[in-house]
C-alpha cells in the first residue's frame, strides 16, 4: 500500500497551506500562446458555422455520449476540424493586460495551459501533418509534413491501432509553467483536472457534429513529445484523443 501513498496525496488540496508563487512575487508571466518563428505556414480556419451542428439538443449530446474507437475512412471537413477546436480551446476574451483568457472550457486561476496539436491524416483540404493551433487567433500552424501518420500515431499509443485509423488525432501539450506561475507546487494538480474539462468539451461536441472520439491517457512520453517536437521538460503531451467519422 505504501507504494501508492504518493500519489493519493497528489490528489488532495493543498491549498490551505502557504504557498509563495511566482505571481506573488510579481515575476513576468508567460505567454498566453506559445509564440512561434516566423517562416511557418499559418492557415485561417473557417468561421464557425452552426449549420453543421446535427444534434441541437443539449440533453441528447449528453445522454449519448460515449467512447468510440471505430472510424469509417471518410475526410473531415475544414468547418469540423475548426469547430472542434472552437469549443475546446478557443479564446472567447482576453482579460487585463494579456492576463489571463476566458474560453469554452473552465481553468483554474484562468491559466489555460495546453497548447493543442493536430495529427492530422484525413481532413479536406490539410496535408496529412503535425499542425498546433493558434487559439488567440483561431488559425492553424502548420509544423511539418507526415506521411507515416498511421503507424507513428498507433507505436505512439502503445499499439491502439485505432487511435491510427482516426481522420485526426487531437494531442495536448502542457506547458506547465503557466499554471506554476500562479500556483506554485499545487498547479500539477489542477492543471490535470483542466485537460479533463478540455476533452470532455471535445466528447460533446462531436457527438453534436456526429463524430466520434476516444480519450487516450496511455501512450508512449518520449515517441508522442517526439511526434509534436517538445522537449519533454517544460512541455511535454499529457492527453490526447483521435476523432473520425462512424
Amino acid at each position: 500500500m505504501e507504494r501508492f501513498t504518493q500519489n493519493r496525496n497528489f490528489m488532495k488540496s493543498g491549498f490551505a497551506k502557504d504557498i509563495f508563487s511566482d505571481q506573488e512575487k510579481e515575476l513576468p508571466q508567460p505567454p498566453l500562446q506559445k509564440p512561434y518563428e516566423d517562416g511557418f505556414k499559418v492557415f485561417e480556419l473557417p468561421n464557425i458555422n452552426k449549420d453543421i451542428v446535427l444534434k441541437q439538443d443539449v440533453h441528447k449530446c449528453i445522454s449519448d455520449r460515449k467512447t468510440h474507437r471505430e472510424y469509417i475512412k471518410k475526410a473531415l471537413t475544414v468547418d469540423e476540424l475548426s469547430y472542434l477546436l472552437w469549443a475546446t480551446q478557443s479564446v472567447k476574451e482576453i482579460r487585463g493586460d494579456n492576463y489571463a483568457t476566458v474560453r469554452p472550457v473552465p481553468s483554474a486561476g484562468a491559466r489555460h495551459p495546453f497548447e493543442t496539436y493536430l495529427a492530422v491524416q484525413n481532413v479536406e483540404g490539410l496535408r496529412k501533418g503535425i499542425y498546433r493551433y493558434l487559439a488567440l487567433e483561431h488559425k492553424l500552424l502548420f509544423l511539418y509534413e507526415e506521411e507515416e501518420i498511421e503507424e507513428k500515431i498507433t507505436s505512439g499509443t502503445l499499439g491502439q491501432k485505432f487511435a491510427g485509423t482516426a481522420a485526426v488525432n487531437f494531442i495536448w501539450g502542457c506547458l506547465p509553467y503557466r499554471g506554476e506561475w500562479r500556483y506554485d507546487k499545487l498547479a500539477h494538480k489542477v492543471m490535470l483536472i483542466d485537460a479533463g474539462h478540455v476533452c470532455q468539451a471535445l466528447y460533446i461536441a462531436c457527438e453534436a457534429l456526429g463524430l466520434g472520439t476516444c480519450a487516450i491517457a496511455a501512450y508512449d512520453q518520449d515517441l508522442m513529445d517526439e511526434m509534436i517536437k517538445v522537449d519533454g521538460e517544460d512541455e511535454f503531451v499529457v492527453y490526447m484523443a483521435p476523432v473520425g467519422r462512424i
